[in-house]
């Protein structure tokens, strides 16, 4: 599935790429991944609640989550928008 990138989570990624430079390689991984398989296992992919019901969510290490939506594009296809990104507490 192809991954469409809102300007809000371009400016999160690189943000946080800043502030820990390391995690960088990690979220590319990550980001492939979520192309390949979005519920792969290591992914620990899961719906959200409360007021972001409607979204989801996924772990790229052990406190980055990525926030996106399933979508369909103008031509119809599937895609997953990436929203948001941070730690557990600057996103949810």
């Amino acid at each position: 599935m192809q991954l469409v990138l809102t300007k809000k989570f371009t400016h999160a990624f690189r943000k946080f790429v800043r502030r820990d430079a390391i995690l960088q390689q990690r979220i590319e991984n990550t980001l492939r991944q979520m192309e390949t398989d979005i519920f792969a296992a290591s992914l620990s992919t899961h719906k959200l609640s409360g007021v972001l019901t409607g979204l989801w969510a996924c772990s790229c290490g052990y406190d980055c989550r990525i926030i996106f939506a399933f979508e369909k594009d103008d031509a119809g296809q599937d895609v997953i928008l990436l929203l948001d990104m941070g730690t557990h507490d600057e996103v949810y």
